[in-house]
């Protein structure tokens, strides 16, 4: 993988402000309010499909829609727990709802839902896909779609055997 994807979070991640959004507890596990509006949405989707060694794809795992990163057969993949299925490691839904589900190396993971900016995966909760599987809930303005694309970052690096 190349080494011009910046080393992990930056300063730490910080707690983010106001109450979590509301989510479903089934599949789909969908994000229900504090959504972003269209610019951000977008915002995040450009910078999320740039990433070298990884491509854009539908979603093999979530709802019609979903925007996958899968990474690239070129590159020696990490553990088995960095990916939902196949080489998918992070998947984006709709504009109508905006999270993101990734899989984390367990340490960020923690931190992620500790902080305010994930809660597990009601079906990692089950064993249908690994415990590493998080939802990262939706940016709501540019300083949280910052936040939002480290954590993408960590969970490529993570895909990519560079934990």
């Amino acid at each position: 993988m190349r080494d011009d994807i910046s080393n992990g979070i930056d300063g730490g991640l910080p707690r983010r402000q106001g109450s979590p959004p509301e989510t479903t507890d089934t599949n789909p596990h969908s994000q229900l309010t504090q959504n972003p509006d269209q610019r951000t949405y977008e915002a995040l989707a450009d910078q999320l499909f740039t990433l070298p060694d990884a491509s854009e794809r539908p979603s093999r795992i979530s709802v019609p829609g979903a925007r996958a990163l899968v990474l690239d057969e070129n590159i020696d993949p990490g553990p088995q727990e960095a990916f939902m299925t196949g080489r998918e490691f992070c998947h984006l839904h709709p504009p109508t709802d905006g999270s993101l589900h990734m899989a984390l190396p367990t340490d960020v993971a923690d931190t992620a839902v500790q902080r305010g900016w994930a809660e597990p995966h009601p079906m990692a909760e089950r064993g249908v896909v690994p415990a590493t599987v998080v939802m990262v809930y939706a940016p709501r303005d540019a300083d949280e779609r910052a936040v939002v694309f480290a954590l993408v970052r960590e969970s490529y690096r993570y895909a990519g055997g560079r934990e």
